[in-house]
């Protein structure tokens, strides 16, 4: 990895980072502050919902470096057998052979929708690169030192506007509302390339044939609350201080779990030590 001098005091933000404060500071700690002191690697959980996710994201992601000509050349499926052999059975946090057949099945079904709509899949897309192998990012503030980083699903190119679409792929089974996460990609993409942002939609894979559209927000709405709350999560980091606003919730309760030695390690990824409960 490389950082800037100026980049490794920076408060770095992203959506999951700041979707982890809201729902709890103590779980924010535990996923972005805490190191195991074996390993020195950041703690994560699996579970089910978040395997099949991981999956059908990585087969999305296997393919947008692609032409657009050979996206579907070769089958989604056959994709998925590769990417879910990565998460089967304890890596995915699976307690049962049924239970993973499930959420396999699941999985197939959302990539045979794109197969079958393809839409901005066939498409001409685009990606913002890195120049290293840290996410994309710029500072959105500079008095505070504030970092704004994060990956965005797709971005498809209109070619008539010469503008931009930006496409998230939900897999969960709940609309996402008012969730920072598309004002935050939209912040990124209207500083991290050059085309216009013309829309923003979520995908909601398992029941939408096509990506849903959302209204933008303005550049100015969408920074001052990312920034908001960016300056709560330094303030935090500052003090040191990341309590749980009820004593322990459902949110850091694993993790604290995990932190005591309840949890059981079952891969590593990124620098991260990967558990189940």
């Amino acid at each position: 990895m490389n950082q800037t001098d100026s980049e490794k005091y920076a408060t770095w933000v992203s959506h999951s980072s700041i979707n982890d404060f809201i729902n709890c500071p103590r779980l924010y700690y535990y996923r972005h502050v805490y190191r195991d002191s074996l390993t020195g690697n950041k703690i994560t959980r699996i579970e089910p919902s978040l395997a099949l996710g991981q999956a059908v994201h990585d087969v999305i992601e296997s393919i947008s470096v692609l032409p657009a000509r050979q996206r579907l050349s070769i089958s989604l499926i056959k994709r998925l057998e590769f990417e879910w052999s990565k998460i089967s059975g304890e890596k995915g946090g699976f307690k049962s052979k049924s239970q993973e057949d499930e959420y396999k099945k699941r999985a197939i079904l959302m990539l045979e929708r794109i197969s079958k709509n393809p839409g901005p899949i066939a498409r001409q897309a685009i990606k913002i690169k890195s120049p290293d192998k840290l996410p994309p990012r710029y500072l959105i503030s500079q008095e505070e030192n504030i970092i704004l980083c994060g990956k965005i699903d797709w971005l498809e190119y209109l070619p008539e506007t010469e503008s931009v679409h930006i496409i998230d792929f939900k897999t969960g089974k709940w609309d996402s509302v008012g969730s920072l996460q598309l004002p935050i990609y939209y912040l990124l993409a209207v500083n991290l390339q050059g085309r216009e942002v013309k829309k923003a939609s979520y995908w909601y894979l398992d029941r939408e044939d096509e990506p849903k559209e959302e209204v933008l927000p303005t550049v100015k709405d969408a920074e001052e609350k990312v920034i908001a709350i960016a300056k709560r999560i330094k303030l935090a980091r500052q003090l040191e201080h990341f309590a749980c606003p009820k004593g322990g919730c459902k949110y850091c309760f694993p993790y604290e779990s995990i932190a005591k030695g309840k949890g059981k390690k079952v891969g590593e990824s990124n620098y991260q030590d990967i558990y189940i409960i």
